[in-house]
């Protein structure tokens, strides 16, 4: 019979970190955990299959699904000692997505299922009534935006209550409600449910089912689409569910949650990274709600649990031989793990780490090598930094947490739409309080994103880091009106279209346009400004390099037309040109018209002469080339484009007229040779070999 549900927790684990396919990223990682004596709450995951079955059948579950559900259920309860639906001794659990590829932020999470109006008297007894009603009031806004979709581009209703809510009472965060505060807040979040026309559910059973069905419909969302296509992540992969026990980082001060890397993400330098809230649940990290502390502040307040994670990180890190991305819970001074999976990071970060971790005897070179995207990764080590000289001219108006590095300049936008319009025009910088997942296609539009709230670890910031954007996060400083469209920062106040830049390696926020100059490998290879002693970045480029030089058994030669090209190409590692584009020579402004006149004339000592000129320029070009190549092959493509692209085009009235004049010939005489000269196929046709036959003196 066909299996649905894998059990994870102390007593039993079904799964494994190779079921990656079948359980999600999350749930394999789950499971992989529990069985290496990380310590993890219990759980159940139901299948990817499922999810591939609900589509494929008219959005139908299963049968069999709800005996293994309830089969699961009762394993929490025997694991943790609760009863779902308990209304003095509650079991709790959570409801997350967990697709085979990692979408961070791209699909749904409902957490403290289980609470109602019965259980969260028997909670507020048995704990406090402030966590039990802060709990419950977190469900019942979950409930309704995730499974009810009352969240949409308008924003979050239930947060639009609550900051009004807390300007009622003058609080500055959510802890300074008291537990009165909370249910008062909770009969204002039902009364929106029911101007919406609907009631929060009281029966666990009913919550859990729309969560499982809500987390299974927001496998095509419209975020998880965009997210999916940039990525190219297949559609029919579908994700799993992971129900867990929940554990309360909002149970006291000494309960927290947090996100951490076993590295630096930004810069890949060896040391644990991350953020953390105490008395807190795990999205307010990631959503950016409030912005949390640095993980080296957990060493003062409470060392235990940082050495804890010292010890799960180097134990993790060891298993999976990669850096990894946890989030992590603790309850009343205990800690669990919740989730860890391959942490995204820049391109600076990927070389870093892959070059670190061969040192380290983690991997070998070869593996080094293939984790290493060279069209992105490589790429980001290649891009510009600020000119220090000009940006100290320049004003810094805000600081924020550095997340992305790199150095951009852009327009502001506000709005994501915004965003992808403006980025057709110029470079725009996307600023907003904080981003949320449906931001992304404006994130992919920006030069750089620029954010009032979240930390290291928020959406934003994980966004960028994958993609290899400039970002800032959490510059508190920054007072942003999105009516105004306006965003202050102390005593400036900058309009949408001004120009603003950002400097991702050290959080500084700057007003105006600042200029760039190459990166540090550029300036060590090309410019020859910078000596290798002084360039850390190039060091780490070089050796991976120099592996890449060692494993490869094919020859790399590059696409030149120029002696600079060439010199680029050299110093990258060429051994010579594959292709040098004659044509490219041709259609340089000073000889395009000495071609022009080869092609049109009539008199056929006019066509010799403008083809000695060309044959000059030719020579010295080849000379240049074959000097900077020094002995190294060059391989020189015969003229290639059809004829007629070096003549204007048949509407381009203006030109022709100016070009005929020039020649001596007339308008008509000039569009019937651009005539007889057009091919419709690009392969094949008047040129290469076949050209030098019938024009040997070209």
């Amino acid at each position: 019979m066909q299996k649905f549900v894998y059990l994870f927790g102390r007593e039993r684990t079904d799964g494994s970190a190779e079921l990656k396919a079948l359980l999600g990223g999350k749930g394999a990682n789950l499971a992989e955990m529990a069985r290496i004596g990380i310590p993890v709450p219990p759980g159940f995951t139901i299948t990817t299959e499922v999810c591939r079955f609900y589509y494929q059948n008219g959005e139908r579950f299963p049968t069999g699904l709800e005996e293994e559900v309830r089969a699961g259920i009762s394993f929490l309860e025997g694991e943790t000692g609760r009863r779902f639906g308990d209304p003095e001794n509650p079991l709790l659990v959570s409801v997350r997505s967990g697709a085979p590829v990692s979408m961070p932020g791209m699909m749904d999470t409902i957490l403290n299922l289980g609470l109602n109006d019965a259980a969260v008297e028997g909670l507020a007894r048995k704990i406090t009534p402030r966590f039990a009603y802060d709990s419950y009031r977190r469900l019942i806004a979950m409930y309704g935006n995730v499974v009810l979709g009352f969240k949409d581009e308008r924003g979050d209703p239930f947060d639009q209550l609550m900051q009004e809510f807390k300007r009622e009472k003058e609080a500055k965060s959510d802890l300074d409600l008291s537990a009165e505060d909370l249910q008062e807040l909770i009969t204002r979040f039902k009364g929106y449910y029911q101007k919406q026309g609907k009631e929060f559910p009281q029966d666990p059973w009913e919550q859990l089912w729309g969560a499982i069905e809500a987390v299974f419909r927001s496998w095509n969302n419209e975020r998880a689409i965009t997210y999916r296509r940039r990525y190219r992540v297949p559609d029919d992969l579908g994700t799993a569910v992971n129900v867990q026990a929940m554990v309360f980082g909002n149970l006291n001060q000494r309960s927290g949650t947090g996100v951490a890397f076993t590295r630096d993400p930004a810069t890949g330098e060896n040391v644990l990274y991350g953020e953390y809230l105490l008395a807190a649940q795990g999205e307010d990290v990631v959503a950016g709600i409030r912005t949390p502390k640095p993980i080296a502040h957990l060493k003062e307040e409470m060392p235990e649990i940082y050495q804890q994670l010292l010890s799960i990180r180097e134990k993790l890190e060891r298993h999976y031989r990669d850096m990894q991305d946890l989030e992590f819970t603790i309850e009343d001074g205990k800690l669990y793990i919740l989730q860890t999976r391959a942490g995204k990071r820049t391109g600076f970060a990927a070389v870093r780490i892959a070059v670190e971790m061969e040192r380290e005897g983690l991997i070998s070179k070869e593996e080094a090598l293939l984790r290493i995207d060279p069209a992105e990764q490589v790429y980001q080590l290649l891009q510009p930094i600020f000119d220090p000289e000009e940006k100290r001219k320049a004003k810094v108006i805000a600081k924020g947490l550095a997340a992305g590095p790199g150095a951009a300049t852009g327009k502001i936008v506000f709005f994501p739409d915004d965003a992808i319009e403006g980025a057709k025009e110029g470079p725009v910088v996307l600023v907003r309080e904080e981003t949320s997942p449906e931001d992304i296609g404006g994130m992919l539009a920006s030069q750089a994103i620029l954010t009032a709230r979240g930390g290291l670890t928020s959406h934003a910031a994980v966004v960028a880091r994958q993609e290899g954007k400039v970002a800032v996060v959490g510059c508190e400083a920054l007072e942003i009106d999105y009516e105004a469209r306006t965003v202050t920062a102390g005593e400036v106040t900058l309009r949408e279209g001004d120009w603003i830049s950002i400097d991702g390696f050290t959080g500084e926020v700057l007003a105006g346009k600042v200029r760039t100059i190459p990166s540090e490998v550029i300036q060590v290879l090309i410019e020859r400004k910078k000596s290798p002693e002084e360039a850390p970045v190039y060091q780490v480029f070089a050796e991976l390099m120099s592996w890449a030089d060692e494993m490869r058994r094919l020859g790399v030669r590059a696409n030149a037309d120029k002696p600079d090209q060439a010199q680029v190409a050299l110093a990258f590692g060429a051994e010579g040109i594959g292709l040098c584009r004659t044509e490219h020579m041709f259609f340089a402004e000073d000889r395009l018209p000495h071609m022009q006149r080869a092609l049109i004339a009539k008199d056929p000592s006019e066509r010799l002469e403008a083809l000695k000129k060309l044959s000059g320029m030719q020579v010295d070009d080849f000379r240049g080339l074959l000097e900077v190549m020094d002995g190294k092959p060059v391989i020189i493509r015969l003229l290639d484009p059809p004829l007629h692209e070096f003549l204007p085009k048949p509407e381009e009235e203006e030109k022709i007229a100016q070009i005929a004049s020039e020649f001596g010939v007339s308008p008509e005489e000039l569009r019937a040779r651009i005539e007889g000269l057009r091919e419709m196929n690009p392969m094949l046709g008047h040129r290469g070999v076949r050209l030098g036959i019938t024009h040997p003196d070209i």
